[in-house]
């Protein structure tokens, strides 16, 4: 339904015109299928860190290009980070799924629900949060704090997830809770 591109895998990340290129490339490839373009720092699980201001200007000229659909912007990054790849996302008919990801414990519900409300707050079309369990009764805070968001948001679309093997069933059932969407890797996982 969606193809997610982890840009942060991609070796030739710090020269953005090689990304447009591969972007164009990608788009051509998947046509019409939804394109989320993704940098996932270093802090937030990914491959990778960007400075602040070459992360600014990656999301913007992917914006730019026309060639995406949505772009991921971590939430952590900062209030006028995230405000200013909204801006040039908007301006160009992009989506902006805003993201949080805590590799390292579950949050509890009120914090949970808090960053999603702030990621809506600051723009973003869609909130996301992925957290670790560490407990079965983390992955229960996950969803209870997603079906929480949505009675009180319903307008807001919301992506959660609990990470790893324990959290799998968060994954699996987290519509039912209002989850908009789900993970899946194709190949390796990311």
């Amino acid at each position: 339904d969606v193809v997610e591109w982890r840009m942060d895998w991609f070796e030739g990340v710090e020269h953005t015109d090689a990304v447009i290129s591969t972007l164009r490339q990608l788009r051509a490839l998947f046509d019409t299928t939804p394109l989320l373009c993704t940098f996932r720092s270093d802090k937030e699980g990914g491959e990778r860190e960007l400075a602040p201001s070459n992360y600014v200007d990656l999301l913007c000229r992917i914006s730019d290009s026309g060639d995406a659909d949505l772009v991921d912007v971590e939430l952590f990054s900062g209030p006028d980070v995230v405000r200013q790849v909204v801006t040039t996302a908007h301006q160009k008919g992009v989506a902006v799924v805003g993201s949080s990801h805590d590799f390292s414990q579950t949050p509890p519900e009120e914090e949970i629900v808090s960053r999603l409300e702030r990621m809506a707050e600051l723009g973003c079309d869609i909130a996301k949060i992925a957290v670790m369990p560490q407990n079965p009764r983390d992955v229960l805070t996950l969803l209870s704090a997603t079906e929480r968001m949505r009675s009180k948001h319903p307008e807001v679309p919301i992506i959660t997830m609990s990470m790893g093997q324990l959290g799998l069933v968060s994954r699996l059932c987290g519509e039912v809770f209002g989850s908009a969407l789900t993970f899946g890797a194709a190949g390796q996982a990311s």
